[in-house]
C-alpha cells in the first residue's frame, strides 16, 4: 500500500514538505544551545579597571621607595677635626738665634668634598726657645719667642687599608711672631747684628731710637707642605702623626720651622 501511495504526485509533495519543515525547526534549536554552550566573554577585573596613575595622598610609587633604600651610603665623612701637639725644628735663619724642640699645640677642622679631596683650615702654636748665642748677641740675660700660625690647604686623603690611610696637604700661610726680652744693655741707635735683624728691632740699619726693640712683632706670609698617616683605633676615631714644612717672609726677615705633630682626628 505505502508503494501505491508512493507513486501518486501528490503524496511526493507532502512529504517534502514535511522534510523542510522538520529541518527549519530545527536550527534555531541547534542555534540556541551552541549560544548556550560558549563561554561568556571574561570582563576586565576592578584593578585592569582602575586608571594608571599614581596613589593619591602624595605617597610615592613603591618601586621609587625602594631605589632610595638602596642608594649606596656615602663613604666618607663630610667634616673632620684634629687636635695634636708636639715639637718643632728649626730651619734657615731661625735656626741660627732658636733651639728645635720647642713645644706646638695644634687644632684644625677639614671640610670632605669626597672619600679623597677636601679643604682643611689649622691653627697652631709654636715656641721658640732663644739660643745662649742669640741673648748674647742681644746682651739680654733671657727672653721668650713663639709663633702663632694659621695654614688653610687642600687635603689629598690616601685610603690604605680598613686601619690605614694617609694625607698630603700644602698651601699659603699667615705667620704671627712675636717674643720679649728680659732687658738689654744694647743702645737705642747702635748697629745692629744679625739676631736684631731677625728680630725686628732695626730701623734704617740701627735699633729703633723709641728704645721699643726688646719687644718683637712679626707679621709675615708664606706656604706650608707636609703629610701625615692615620691609624683607626674606634670607628669614628684616628691616631695621626705629621710633619710639615712652615715658612715666612717679610722684609727679608724669615722664619722657618719643621712641626711634629701626633694628635688625634674624628
Amino acid at each position: 500500500m505505502i508503494r501505491k501511495f508512493a507513486t501518486v504526485p501528490g503524496f511526493r509533495v507532502v512529504l517534502a514538505g514535511m522534510f523542510l519543515a522538520t529541518t527549519l525547526a530545527g536550527t534555531p534549536t541547534i542555534r540556541a544551545q551552541q549560544s548556550t554552550d560558549s563561554p561568556a566573554p571574561s570582563q576586565p577585573s576592578q584593578a585592569q579597571q582602575q586608571p594608571d596613575n599614581p596613589p593619591s595622598g602624595g605617597q610615592e610609587p613603591a618601586e621609587e621607595t625602594s631605589s632610595r633604600r638602596r642608594a649606596k651610603p656615602r663613604d666618607y665623612k663630610p667634616w673632620t677635626f684634629t687636635v695634636g701637639g708636639g715639637a718643632s725644628l728649626t730651619n734657615g735663619a731661625t735656626k741660627s738665634f732658636a733651639r728645635s724642640g720647642g713645644g706646638i699645640a695644634a687644632a684644625g677642622v677639614a671640610r670632605n668634598f669626597s672619600k679623597y679631596f677636601g679643604f682643611r683650615l689649622d691653627a697652631q702654636f709654636d715656641n721658640l726657645p732663644l739660643r745662649n748665642s742669640a741673648l748674647q748677641q742681644a746682651l739680654a740675660p733671657g727672653g721668650n719667642a713663639h709663633v702663632y700660625s694659621v695654614t688653610l690647604d687642600p687635603i689629598i686623603n690616601i685610603p690604605a687599608t680598613k686601619l690605614w690611610s694617609g694625607y698630603i696637604v700644602g698651601g699659603p700661610s699667615y705667620f704671627h711672631r712675636s717674643g720679649e726680652l728680659d732687658s738689654s744693655r744694647a743702645l737705642p741707635g747702635s748697629a745692629c747684628n744679625p739676631f736684631w735683624v731677625w728680630w725686628g728691632g732695626c730701623y734704617a740699619g740701627s735699633l729703633r731710637l723709641d728704645g721699643k726693640f726688646l719687644r718683637s712683632s712679626e707679621d709675615e706670609f708664606g706656604e706650608n707642605f707636609g703629610g701625615g698617616i692615620a691609624r683607626k683605633i674606634r670607628p669614628n676615631i684616628e691616631i695621626y702623626g705629621e710633619f710639615r714644612y712652615l715658612h715666612g717672609k717679610r722684609n727679608g726677615i724669615t722664619t722657618d720651622l719643621r712641626p711634629v705633630t701626633i694628635g688625634v682626628r674624628w
